[in-house]
């Protein structure tokens, strides 16, 4: 190429720069238009010093402000927008300096790969400020969380699903491919998928509704329609997992749990459960003895919540006992066994030292005459 092409292609590619320039810059911008690479570099250096500029000025006087606020949300927005902000800027700087050097080859290439990395960069801090974001959200303590701690590995893992689309659809874009034709490929393999692991996919779809509608959580006791009771010790996408009485721990599907009667004992308004303890006096007992002794063992019974209290209740006649029970709270319900065990023997030692009959089966034979002696 000669020396005269080369300055028609760089005054086609900068149009009358040199006008808009002072006096004492123009001999400089001369010199870039016969020497390219120059003016390039020139560039790069400039957008450099701004990206320098944009860092510690722009995002030094946000970080101050954000200081000043009493949320930690903004704080993190800034951490993590300060290097994709200075990769841009200076990425950008490169991208037009190597469009300034105009080299014979490769330019569009370059240009192309340095835009991947703009994306990449903010594809990465996105990750990151959506597990940050989702961290601080869900340690707010407010009468109406923001974000159940329970649902942050789920939102974290859908925000970042959405990110790698995005990024990966302007990815696309930006090397001159057709997202279209994946996107029609890609649905055709995910009809195919879908058929293939339709189970796997009901538990996927199962965890992640059990996980937003929360009808348990790790820690709770649950009962199911299908006999199985027990702590919840894992809630995953696919299963569920729960410790039984025995110490064996039992893998549910979320497929068929989703869909089965759930009683969860440590769920309500109050981390407590109500226990009962039947028992039954003999008729002719003094009632009202009975239920000041029941009343005695309840109040000072250590286990017993003291809100709500203890209290006893008749709750009817039995065809041979007077039927009481003894109603207390507790805040664990596996020690429900455990306390009806202690209770019992409590109520029994205090009937027996104040002489109240507890009633039994009893069968009383009559003989109404003996047969005659044989031979008599």
């Amino acid at each position: 190429m000669s020396e005269t092409q080369t300055e028609s292609t760089i005054s086609d590619s900068l149009p009358n720069v040199i006008d808009w320039l002072p006096t004492s810059f123009k001999p400089f911008w001369s010199l870039i238009e016969y020497y390219p690479i120059i003016g390039g570099l020139m560039i790069c250096l400039c957008f450099l010093v701004l990206a320098f500029l944009i860092r510690f000025v722009m995002i030094g006087v946000f970080t101050k402000l954000a200081l000043t606020s009493e949320t930690k949300i903004d704080d993190t927005i800034v951490n993590c927008i300060r290097n994709p902000i200075f990769t841009t800027v200076l990425m950008f700087g490169i991208a037009l300096g190597i469009k300034v050097a105009n080299f014979p080859f490769g330019t569009d290439f370059l240009v192309n790969v340095i835009a991947s990395l703009v994306v990449v960069s903010w594809i990465r801090s996105a990750f990151i400020l959506s597990s940050e974001v989702l961290k601080i959200l869900a340690g707010v303590h407010h009468k109406f969380p923001v974000v159940e701690p329970r649902t942050v590995p789920l939102l974290d893992l859908l925000i970042k699903l959405i990110v790698i689309l995005l990024g990966s659809y302007v990815l696309l874009l930006i090397w001159g491919i057709n997202p279209l034709g994946w996107l029609a490929s890609a649905g055709i393999v995910g009809i195919a998928v879908g058929f293939a692991a339709k189970d796997t996919l009901a538990n996927l779809f199962s965890g992640f509704f059990i996980l937003v509608d929360s009808p348990y959580k790790v820690g709770d006791y649950v009962n199911l329609d299908s006999g199985e009771r027990g702590c919840i010790t894992h809630i995953g996408l696919r299963s569920t997992r729960l410790l039984s009485r025995d110490d064996i721990e039992i893998t549910l599907p979320n497929a068929i749990i989703a869909n089965a009667k759930i009683v969860n004992e440590s769920g309500g308004g109050k981390p407590h459960i109500r226990i009962a303890i039947s028992v039954g006096v003999a008729f002719g007992s003094d009632a009202d003895q009975v239920c000041e002794i029941l009343q005695s063992i309840g109040d000072q019974y250590p286990e017993f919540c003291k809100d709500p209290v203890p209290r006893v209740r008749l709750r009817g006649f039995g065809a041979s006992s007077l039927d009481f029970q003894l109603l207390g709270w507790i805040i664990k319900p596996e020690d429900r066994g455990r306390i009806r065990h202690e209770i019992l023997l409590i109520i029994y030692k205090e009937f027996c030292k104040h002489k109240i009959e507890i009633p039994y089966s009893k069968t009383d034979l009559y003989i109404k005459e003996f047969p005659d002696s044989v031979g008599d």
